[in-house]
């Protein structure tokens, strides 16, 4: 079985080219990184929590994940700049073909009530976002381990120019969005 770079390269590429009119391969849209973030507004009263995060998404990604920290002090939320309050992990080139074959083919058919992702979460530019509920549907993830269920957000950028653009090409690689 081809891996999805593989496939990307033999099967996409010329039907990009042949719907879009690319006079270059060059030019034909690719995916350019995936990035995962978990925002934990409970860090604030539990830092604990970071640690449990960072330990998910690092397995989830198969790379170290950073913490991320506030930028600027809010007191309504009792939160100070520089405090830990997320994780992200960008991932690039060959991890990134095969994190999204995972997600495709694994994480997405596991969410409970399953009809596809939705085809308008894409910005102006070709980029796609994607929330998921709960991180549990990753094959990485023991149930048992466990203590609360965070949710993640998943942003698959492209080098596409239009939203058309990359929805076909994220179609083409095989994303399930609705009917």
């Amino acid at each position: 079985m081809l891996s999805l770079k593989d496939y990307y390269i033999k099967e996409c590429i010329p039907l990009l080219i042949n719907e879009f009119g690319y006079k270059c391969k060059m030019e034909v849209p690719r995916l350019d990184k995936i990035v995962l973030n978990m925002g934990l507004g409970e860090a604030v009263q539990n830092p604990k929590v970071i640690d449990a995060a960072v330990h998910e998404l690092s397995l989830i990604s198969g790379q170290k994940a950073v913490v991320t920290r506030a930028k600027k002090s809010i007191a309504g939320f009792k939160l100070r700049e520089g405090m830990p309050i997320g994780c992200c992990v960008t991932i690039r080139k060959d991890r990134m073909y095969d994190f999204l074959s995972k997600l495709i083919h694994i994480a997405l058919p596991r969410v409970r009530d399953f009809r596809g992702v939705p085809s308008k979460s894409f910005d102006t530019r070709g980029n796609y976002a994607l929330g998921l509920k709960e991180e549990i549907i990753f094959p990485e993830i023991d149930y048992d381990k466990i203590d609360k269920i965070k949710g993640l957000s998943i942003v698959i950028a492209t080098t596409a120019r239009t939203d058309k653009e990359g929805l076909f090409l994220l179609k083409s690689l095989g994303m399930p969005f609705r009917k």
